[in-house]
Parts: structure tokens; sequence; C-alpha cells
């Protein structure tokens, strides 16, 4: 019986492993999964580091939102580790410096009002509307946990991302671009570049859905992703 191949899975801004349970509950037979730490790190690149250093010599890397920057930049890192790669709802563009300015604002606003207000103000951008009744809460529950230590951070680290354009057209592995197909934060033309700057990328829209593909329309994500990994 051939053993389920590793898979490492990078969790988005203010998520941690509960962004990604319904994958960790049902694709257990097709991966041997864990999740990545990105609480800790004030940059995409010790982020990477970090991920390198716990994960097995070889394995699959499928990056959420933020976890896609991370995972863009273990691929440039160390392309030989990474045996197929999945980026969900994210970009390969750093931030203008329009985006860093509301970045910088939502900070100030957690600082000064709180994150559960930051978060809740959010929700519209996060979740489609066939969502929200069921995930905001989820969500505002998770973003919490994560708390407002870690949220600055990871803004800090999201304004100081490289731009990763350059460097997909190396990409020389199986590779997913997913998004949902109604999702405002990260909307489908960031896909669409990616997918048509990877060689051989496979490009999969969700359909009523917005930002948070992995709650939201888990059946839907866990086929595409046990499809990639039996390619």
């Amino acid at each position: 019986m051939i053993a389920p191949q590793p898979l490492v899975l990078v969790p988005g801004l203010t998520c941690d492993a509960e962004v990604w349970r319904a994958q960790l509950g049902a694709l257990g037979d097709a991966a041997s999964m864990q999740v990545a730490d990105t609480l800790l790190d004030d940059s995409i690149a010790a982020m990477a580091e970090r991920l390198l250093a716990d994960a097995p010599a070889c394995f699959a890397l499928a990056g959420f939102s933020m976890g896609g920057y991370v995972a863009m930049e273990v691929l440039r890192r160390a392309p030989e580790r990474v045996s197929r790669l999945a980026l969900l709802d994210t970009n390969a563009e750093a931030d203008d410096p329009g985006r860093a300015a509301v970045r910088r604002a939502a900070v100030r606003t957690a600082r000064e009002r709180g994150l559960e207000k930051v978060l809740r103000g959010s929700l519209g951008l996060l979740l489609h509307p066939d969502a929200l009744p069921a995930l905001g809460e989820a969500v505002v529950a998770m973003a919490l946990r994560v708390g407002i230590e870690a949220f600055e951070r990871q803004q800090g680290a999201i304004i100081s991302r490289a731009d990763y354009r350059p460097s997909l057209a190396r990409v020389k592995v199986p590779t997913l671009v997913l998004v949902g197909a109604e999702d405002r934060t990260t909307p489908p033309r960031y896909a669409e570049e990616i997918a048509a700057a990877v060689p051989g990328a496979v490009l999969q829209r969700i359909e009523r859905c917005g930002h948070m593909a992995p709650m939201e329309r888990p059946a839907e994500v866990n086929a595409a992703l046990r499809e990639w990994l039996a390619r």
C-alpha cells in the first residue's frame, strides 16, 4: 500500500488550522497533512523559512490567501522540495501604496477600537452572502483566536512581500489555481493571471463562493484538491 503523500497547508491572514478543517477531515486518505505556523513571524520570508524547517524533505504545498504568498516564497527558495502547488484565493502581485495604506489603517483601527470591529466590518468582503449566516461567527472567532499581535505582524508581512509574478514561469510542478467566483478580496482576475503564467496550471472557479473558499465550499474545494493530488 502506498503511503499518502505529505501535504503542507498554509493558512491566510488571521487564520489558524480551522480554515483547513474540512480538508483535514476529508483528505486524509490522499495526503498526510500538516498546517504551517504563520502566527509568529513578521515577514513572508520568515514564514517560508519556518515552514521549510518544519516540513518533510519533499511535500505538496497548498496556500490560501496570505498562505499563497508564503507558498510562492517557499517555491522560490526551495523548488526542489515542492512536488506540487495549489494556490487558493490569492494573488502574485506586491501591495501597491493604496493597498498598503488600507492595511495600515486596519491595524490602527484594530488598536484603537478593537480587532473584532475590523473583523465584523470585513465579513462582507470575505464571505459570499450565502455563507454569511453560517460562517460569519466562525470566521470572527478564528481571527480573535489569532489575536491582534499576530494580525499586526501578518499585515506588515503582507505589505512588505515580494512581487512573485516574475517567478511564476519557472514553476515546474502540477499546479492548481482556485478562486471563489465572487471573491471580492482577491477577485478572479488575480487567479487568471497566475494560471496564465504558470506552465500547465489548472484554473478552477468555485461558483457562489467568496474569499474563504476552503470554509465556504468545502466539498468543491476538496474535490479539486483530490484531483490535483492525483495528477
